[in-house]
């Protein structure tokens, strides 16, 4: 009789055989608990930690830079003098007799002197026309006596157009120069810097600014001709004495208006104008009290 088959009952043989159901079911290819891990598990970590290393490090080298963006540069002299032949060489700059003007032309007023109209008692007739400087914050203003001689009513213009009456403060006939005040002012006014003749010299660039013929304010400019001048009027009646002579134009109107210089002070109050004929233009010769002169001939302090 054939005989079945028996399974062997060696250990070796039994070993083969899963003994408990866990054992059955645990996947062959998961670690058990006390495997350690994997080199690529380990990869895995150390690249983070690089990473992260990284990072860091890119945030500060960026904060550092721009630490170092945000700090100004010092200037050097040679950046200053590099922006300033860059403005010379690109910027058209004003001339210094448009500097020197713009610099008294706020203070500059257009005097006008009234009577009364001999056809007409009742109204005022215009008897003569020139130009003032303000000389004070109050408004005071110097200009010509000749100007305001023998005058009923006095007005003034201002830069603004604001017009106003003045009174005469002091005269000064033999100096022909008179101060005069307005009864209101703009709240802008400025005064004209007051300068000193003492530092003229013939060839010295000035500039006369007042109202030619009533045109203005009207800007002319030239040379300083000869110091320490004399003029006598036309009548022969008067002289007048250590003046400045200048060949900036001057016309009939001008009288009273203010002489600058290339820094735009006030030198000189002109004054009169030489002209051997009838018809009372300018010819290239005109003259100007000094300021010095001006100042003390009507009680005012040194400038």
């Amino acid at each position: 009789m054939k005989r079945e088959p028996v399974f062997s009952k060696s250990p070796q043989a039994r070993a083969s055989i899963p003994q408990t159901t866990a054992e059955l079911n645990m996947p062959a290819s998961l670690p058990s608990a006390t495997t350690p891990l994997s080199w690529r598990s380990k990869f895995r970590w150390d690249f983070a930690a690089i990473f992260l290393l990284g990072v860091v490090f890119s945030l500060v080298v960026m904060g550092v830079f721009l630490i170092q963006r945000s700090t100004p540069k010092a200037l050097t002299q040679q950046d200053i003098d590099g922006a300033v032949l860059h403005t010379l060489q690109t910027k058209e700059l004003p001339s210094a007799s448009a500097r020197a003007a713009a610099s008294v032309q706020g203070a500059v007023v257009h005097v006008q002197s009234y009577v009364t109209d001999p056809k007409n008692k009742d109204q005022d007739k215009e008897s003569g026309v020139g130009t003032g400087v303000v000389i004070k914050d109050d408004g005071t203003i110097l200009t010509n006596f000749h100007v305001i001689a023998g005058a009923k009513k006095l007005k003034v213009t201002f830069f603004d157009g604001t017009e106003a009456e003045a009174i005469v403060v002091a005269v000064q006939p033999d100096k022909d120069l008179a101060v005069i005040k307005p009864q209101k002012i703009p709240d802008d006014l400025e005064p004209a810097i007051l300068g000193s003749s003492q530092q003229l010299l013939p060839g010295d660039m000035v500039v006369a600014v007042g109202f030619p013929f009533g045109i203005g304010p009207s800007v002319s400019a030239g040379v300083v001709s000869g110091l320490n001048r004399q003029f006598k009027s036309p009548d022969g009646t008067q002289v007048l004495t250590g003046l400045i002579q200048f060949d900036a134009a001057a016309n009939p109107g001008n009288s009273g208006g203010p002489l600058v210089n290339v820094s735009g002070e006030v030198v000189g109050i002109v004054t009169a104008i030489l002209n051997p004929t009838s018809a009372r233009t300018f010819i290239g010769i005109g003259f100007a009290t000094t300021i010095e002169s001006a100042g003390s001939a009507v009680g005012l302090p040194p400038f």
